[in-house]
């Protein structure tokens, strides 16, 4: 008996039977690019064994001039397959499925050569398109149906064609950027023609007993997206020429509205997959922020999907299907959804991992194996880079005492908590204490280490953190001035008008915690929707609402300030600060740059301009958050080290970057691993 029925029910494909309704979607992770197929291997075998039942690689190229980037892996010729069929054995040895991903960038790909039906240039792409013709969109078609005949012959289960998030299928679909007069373009029966004739052709290169899943943009969220009943059309078309699968893709990757970020509501989108339900006659996968088996079900029970596609949280944990059906949900190792690790990484280059599992795509190289000989360790500081060296280190077979002075674990992942948007900080702390309950640690609450508490120890691991930053204010010790723990821990009585010292990431958080009034939109998908302006395509073409974003008044008037003369914001996450930006924009954060803070007074904050001083001004305050940045706490940390002491410090007592969450993890578990 399983908790999670719908979930664990077969799905019968005619020619095959999933053994469950879990898809481990798409993810471009960059592991193909190294090269090393071993490795490449171990990540899909590793994610198999988890007992997901069908899972789909990251985008394959079916050419030079339709690769995301110069270099992009593909499969362009036979002297691919070899490489492949590492993948597939081993991942069939396990006894999974895995399809390959066709996807060809169109206009979003960074080469010189991109193709697109029209020569309508990407806003997030240096290169204007070349427009194909006739000759040129046979070649694209019979590059793709030809990456499809070698995906068989290098033993995939079956190959998803990507024809969504405004990539080159999907471009021929909207006027947007189809801007044609032949029998590629004009009306919607003629724009469909392409994603149409692919799958035809595929389906006849494949054979029946092949999957083939189609990926559909049922929501462009861009002008002059789909309607509703273009979608309809598409998808009938679509399982007429031989789809096995529709599986959901939500907006162009150009759409100025977030949707996998973790201000995202959970299942944000699974209305819109809920409406093809019934229009076709075979299953429909829903996707996006789906992160937990709990809501996954749900999903499946209400009827919104036949299958539910997971992606990032299978970087989180890789046996996220096998614990939910043990009955161990509580131990899965939550997707926070925050992107840090993931596509920020794969948006500059960088392999992609996880910020709460540093061995995602690093199977083969961060082993986590027994150890030889148990050693005494104590670790002080339970906050992310304590919390995971300690459980590595026990998950190893060390005995370890992890001290916190404070009465929970965390650190300053519950003031991250405590953040509109941020609510899956939450879930990661009840997961880290979960693992904990289950471990051999000796957790010590309430306790502030001294030199005596450590010895008899064989190591030492250091994770106390960081204080905040003085920034040497004339006046900062007024009565209207405040720091960010006191705002972000709660208590703290904040006026109507407000100045925010420090635009880093600590200031975009404390300022979006300032703005928002009641229930946090994240938690109202209803309010979140109209925040950004999220219609119904049935209604409004593309999902966009004519009226535009309605966000709720802000609670408070905010001005967040910074030193640095650059865009303020401009360091945070690279997919993900321009949500952040927009966010505050929205509720009308104003944001000055390049300023000095001359004094605070009881009128509010003064400052100046440039290296000059120029234009003095006061920002009119009644109170005045300090988020000027962080330094080591390591007090600790020294004392030990002049003592002649064995030390390994970690995490923010050992470098103080803003509140690098995803740094201190890994740092955690890599110095864990090899102790």
């Amino acid at each position: 008996m399983t908790a999670y029925p719908h979930l664990f029910q077969p799905l019968d494909l005619g020619f095959t039977v999933l053994k469950n309704r879990v898809l481990m979607g798409s993810m471009h992770t960059g592991l193909e690019e190294t090269g090393d197929w071993n490795r490449v291997a171990e990540f899909y075998a590793t994610r198999a064994r988890g007992e997901v039942a069908l899972m789909v690689t990251g985008g394959m190229a079916p050419n030079a001039e339709g690769g995301v980037f110069p270099g992009a892996a593909g499969l362009f010729s036979r002297d691919d397959i070899a490489n492949h069929r590492i993948v597939t054995d081993r991942v069939h040895d396990a006894d999974g499925r895995i399809a390959m991903q066709i996807l060809h960038a169109g206009r979003y790909a960074y080469v010189p050569d991109c193709v697109a039906p029209s020569p309508v240039k990407s806003p997030i792409s240096p290169f204007a398109p070349k427009e194909l013709d006739e000759a040129g969109i046979e070649k694209q078609i019979t590059d793709i149906v030809a990456a499809a005949g070698r995906a068989r012959e290098a033993g995939y289960d079956g190959v998803e064609i990507m024809g969504s998030e405004g990539y080159f299928l999907n471009q021929f679909l909207v006027t947007h950027t189809n801007k044609r007069h032949d029998r590629w373009g004009g009306s919607y029966e003629n724009r469909m023609r392409l994603p149409v004739e692919v799958v035809r052709r595929v389906r006849a290169e494949v054979g029946a007993d092949f999957i083939v899943i189609y990926r559909l943009s049922m929501i462009d969220l861009i002008p002059d997206g789909s309607t509703w009943d273009e979608v309809v059309l598409l998808a009938r078309a679509v399982e007429k020429a031989g789809a096995s699968i529709i599986n959901t893709g939500i907006g162009w990757h150009e759409a100025r509205i977030p949707t996998i970020a973790t201000s995202v509501p959970r299942r944000a989108f699974s209305w819109v997959t809920a409406k093809l339900m019934g229009e076709v006659g075979i299953p429909v996968i829903t996707s996006n922020r789906i992160n937990t088996p709990e809501i996954a079900e749900a999903v499946l029970a209400e009827g919104c999907a036949d299958m539910v596609s997971m992606a990032r949280p299978f970087l989180a944990d890789a046996d996220f299907v096998a614990k939910a059906h043990r009955g161990q949900a509580e131990r899965i190792a939550p997707c926070i959804a925050c992107n840090q690790a993931c596509l920020d990484h794969t948006f500059s280059g960088k392999l992609s991992t996880c910020l709460v599992n540093p061995r995602a795509c690093h199977e083969t190289e961060l082993a986590v194996d027994p150890t030889p000989s148990p050693r005494r360790i104590a670790v002080v500081g339970a906050g992310p880079a304590g919390l995971a060296a300690a459980l590595t280190a026990d998950a190893r077979g060390h005995d370890v005492t992890l001290f916190e002075q404070a009465d929970e674990i965390g650190g300053q992942l519950n003031m991250a908590k405590k953040v509109p948007g941020k609510e899956e900080f939450h879930g990661l702390i009840s997961y880290y204490q979960t693992m904990l309950d289950h471990s051999g640690i000796d957790l010590r609450l309430n306790h502030r280490v001294d030199a005596d508490d450590l010895t008899g120890f064989d190591e030492v691991v250091v994770a106390t953190g960081v204080l905040p930053r003085d920034p040497e204010i004339d006046g900062q010790d007024g009565a209207n001035v405040l720091n960010y723990i006191d705002v972000l821990k709660g208590g703290a009585e904040v006026g109507q008008h407000v100045a925010i010292v420090g635009a880093g990431g600590i200031g975009f958080d404390v300022a979006e915690f300032l703005v928002h009034q009641g229930k946090s939109t994240t938690l109202d998908p209803a309010a979140w929707r109209r925040e950004w302006g999220i219609a119904d395509p049935a209604a409004e073409r593309g999902g966009l609402a004519g009226d535009g974003p309605r966000p709720s008044p802000p609670a408070r008037a905010v001005t967040l300030l910074q030193r640095k003369a650059e865009k303020p914001g401009r360091r945070l996450g690279k997919t993900t600060g321009w949500i952040h930006r927009a966010a505050l924009a929205m509720r009308d954060v104003r944001m000055k740059a390049g300023v000095n803070y001359e004094a605070i007074s009881e009128k509010g904050l003064h400052i100046s301009t440039g290296p000059a001083r120029e234009n003095p001004m006061v920002i009119e305050a009644d109170t005045i958050v300090l988020c000027a940045g962080q330094i080591s706490q390591r007090d600790l940390a020294d004392a030990l080290l002049e003592s002649g002491q064995s030390v390994h410090v970690i995490g923010g007592a050992d470098l103080a970057t803003e509140l690098d969450a995803k740094r201190a993890i890994d740092q955690g578990t890599r110095l864990a691993a090899r102790l």
